[in-house]
């Protein structure tokens, strides 16, 4: 559950970092050099999200399902 929820961030910063590497491939000169940089290292940080979630998920460490878990044992229907 953790996972699927990280593709929103993910996703945030993934069209992020395309308007960038688009706004810096109209620019020229240093600028963008700069903006492709900038666009790289916002893909990086996109990856971090699934990582992060996946690691959770796969754990059993995910505060969301420990949660699902204690609402269905309380009989409160989620």
């Amino acid at each position: 559950m953790c996972f699927f929820l990280s593709l929103i961030p993910a996703t945030f910063f993934v069209t992020i970092g395309y308007f960038v590497l688009f706004a810096s491939s109209k620019a020229e000169g240093g600028i963008k050099t700069f903006g492709l940089v900038l666009a790289i290292w916002i893909f990086v940080i996109a990856l971090f999200p699934p990582i992060a979630g996946a690691y959770l998920t796969l754990s059993g460490q995910c505060p969301i399902e420990q949660m699902m878990k204690e609402f269905s044992t309380r009989g409160v229907q989620p």
